[in-house]
């Protein structure tokens, strides 16, 4: 029988917030909640809360 687990919706790479930390244990990084992680930030914000992301701001468009 397969578990119906909910998942964080949000994809932190389309999100204002995420950045590169380039640190190898703890590569990816959330600007807004200040912290840096081995997972997606919005996977542990998930993971800790229960709840998506409420700091999810998607990036603007680029100009050409």
């Amino acid at each position: 029988m397969k578990e119906n687990k909910p998942k964080a919706d949000h994809n932190c790479m389309a999100c204002l917030y995420f950045y590169i930390t380039y640190e190898t244990n703890h590569p990816y990084g959330c600007r807004a909640m200040s912290f840096k992680s081995k997972d997606m930030p919005s996977r542990v914000v998930f993971v800790n809360s229960g709840m998506q992301c409420q700091a999810f701001k998607p990036k603007g468009k680029k100009a050409c």
